[in-house]
């Protein structure tokens, strides 16, 4: 049996990216042949709560990562899986590295390399991983060109018991609704969404997502001097509640030009959402022309986003195919892959030892 430790909190309500990936995956690995050591702070999806061979290391307020990384360094861990860029990532690959640790490192990279200088600490995950994997075909390919160290690629999966198209098909109706989904972040650009509104004030435009409240208020304070009121900013959601946002929009808009492979994508196309997102980072879960539309400026995103809010049958089939597409983002096919991966890289670890 191997142990699998992951800098990843096992909380029901942490819905941030990478955590959401973690718990998919430590969830669904065998639990006769992978034991699993996480972190907490709070009510634990149930998922991981129910599984066996699971240790969660709870926060506590004072020494929490001296006490994290004790756990790790000396109790028998065979893989750390995906590392972040915290105290306790740094620390650990300080003493593996020093001490000659036979625990495998095991890096997946989330993000483009492509823009600007690569942040010390990924670079340093990437350089020392015995094991690098990113998270689409253009993320490996930017670590290959920005390192010079061969990645594979797996994918985020998608949780179709939570995200799936309506029981009933999208009817034509009165009026339309683009949703948006993301943090309130300068790089996920919602000042576009928001002068798309206000050019469309026959269009309902919803906002879902928290993040910096500054730039939040940036983008409350855009709506009124816009006059927009066809703008709702519907809060932090929950994973389910997302997914019912996204069967009752007609077309999901997405202009953050600064990702990786962003998972609402994935779960707007398994709602039956068409999109419109930036070409730049290659997202694979949209397929140009046929599930939605990948722009390279702004002036063309509203093209395509006009074109899709005028044509109801275009929505239609592309709402079709989007659906059909992702049925190959498989968590459980994801979690074999990982599976294999983690397996190969102790392989690796030991020969070196």
């Amino acid at each position: 049996m191997l142990t699998v430790f992951t800098p990843t909190f096992a909380d029901e309500a942490n819905t941030n990216a990478q955590n959401l990936t973690a718990k998919e995956v430590v969830s669904r690995l065998p639990a006769d042949r992978f034991r699993v050591v996480l972190l907490g702070d709070g009510p634990p999806d149930p998922r991981i709560l129910a599984r066996e061979n699971t240790e969660i290391l709870r926060c506590s307020r004072h020494g929490k990562t001296p006490r994290w990384l004790a756990r790790v360094l000396f109790s028998k861990i065979d893989v750390y899986f995906f590392p972040r860029e915290g105290p306790l990532d740094s620390l650990f690959m300080l003493f593996r590295r020093s001490l000659g640790l036979p625990v495998a490192l095991v890096t997946y990279v989330v993000a483009t390399l492509d823009e600007g200088a690569v942040e010390p600490r990924v670079a340093r995950s990437i350089r020392e991983a015995d094991l690098v994997v990113g998270n689409s075909r253009y993320v490996s390919q930017t670590i290959q060109d920005r390192c010079g160290i061969s990645a594979g690629t797996i994918y985020d999966g998608i949780t179709r018991e939570l995200f799936h198209p309506p029981a009933e098909a999208r009817r034509p109706k009165a009026k339309l609704t683009v949703l948006c989904a993301g943090s309130f972040q300068a790089r996920k650009r919602l000042n576009v969404v928001i002068h798309e509104a206000a050019n469309r004030p026959s269009i309902e435009f919803r906002l879902a997502g928290k993040g910096e409240r500054e730039e939040e208020e940036t983008c409350r304070s855009l709506v009124n001097e816009l006059g927009c009121r066809n703008v709702t900013f519907v809060g932090h959601l929950t994973q389910p509640e997302l997914a019912e946002e996204m069967r009752k929009a007609d077309v999901f808009l997405f202009p953050s030009v600064i990702e990786g492979h962003p998972q609402v994508l994935g779960q707007a196309a398994a709602c039956g959402l068409p999109a419109v997102a930036m070409e730049k980072y290659h997202p694979d879960y949209v397929v140009h022309g046929e599930t939605g539309y990948l722009v390279k400026s702004e002036s063309e995103l509203s093209d395509r986003l006009g074109l899709l809010l005028s044509d109801q049958d275009l929505r239609l089939k592309m709402s079709a195919a989007a659906a059909r597409h992702v049925l190959q983002f498989d968590w459980d096919k994801v979690t074999r892959d990982w599976e294999n991966v983690f397996v190969e890289a102790c392989d690796k670890r030991r020969k070196r030892h």
